[in-house]
C-alpha cells in the first residue's frame, strides 16, 4: 500500500480512538507521503516547567509518527497486525520553544520488503524505524526505534 492512499483524516480519527494521550497532546496529521508520516503538536498542552516541550512529549510524538508509519504500512493486511514498540531512543538537541513535527521515513524497500515476509510466513516481525522532531525548521531531536508487528502467518497449501 502506498502510504498516501490513507486519509489524513482517517488517521488523526484512528488515532485519538486508540491512542488517547494523541488527542490530549493536540496531535495532528500534518502530511502523508509515499516515504513518511509527519505528525504534528501544540506547545501548550506538551509544556514543561521551563516553557519548553516536554520531553516526554517531544519522545512520545516521534514514536507516535513511526508507529503511524507502520500502521498506514500494514494496512491492507487481514487480519491487522497488532503493533508495539520494542525499544526506543531519542537524543534530544535543542530546547523546542513552540509547535514541532515529528516525521518518520519509510525504511529501504528491501527492510520494507523483508518485514512483510517475515510477517507473513511467521506471524510475527520486527522493523527499526527513524523519526526527526523539528522545531522553526530546525533538527530538534532525533528518534531511533524497533517495533513489532503481530499477526497471523500465513498457512501453506
Amino acid at each position: 500500500m502506498s502510504l498516501s492512499t490513507m486519509n489524513p483524516d482517517f488517521l488523526q480519527d484512528y488515532l485519538y480512538a486508540h491512542i488517547p494521550i494523541s488527542q490530549a497532546m493536540g496531535v495532528k496529521v500534518h502530511a502523508l507521503t509515499d516515504n513518511s508520516v509527519s505528525l504534528w503538536a501544540p506547545l501548550a498542552p506538551n509544556i514543561n516547567h521551563r516553557g519548553t516541550a516536554f520531553g516526554g512529549s517531544i519522545s512520545t510524538l516521534a514514536t507516535l509518527s513511526a508507529w503511524s508509519l507502520l500502521r498506514v504500512g500494514v494496512h491492507d493486511i487481514s487480519p491487522l497486525p497488532t503493533l508495539v514498540v520494542r525499544r526506543n531512543s531519542v537524543e534530544y538537541l535543542k530546547p523546542i520553544e513552540g509547535e514541532f513535527i515529528a516525521t518518520a521515513t519509510r525504511p529501504d524497500a528491501e527492510s520494507w520488503q523483508i518485514f512483510l515476509d517475515t510477517l507473513h510466513a511467521r506471524g510475527r516481525a520486527r522493523l527499526s524505524l527513524e523519526a526527526l522532531v523539528h522545531y522553526a525548521d530546525q533538527e530538534a531531536a532525533s528518534f531511533s526505534g524497533v517495533f513489532v508487528a503481530l499477526g497471523v502467518a500465513s498457512t501453506p497449501t
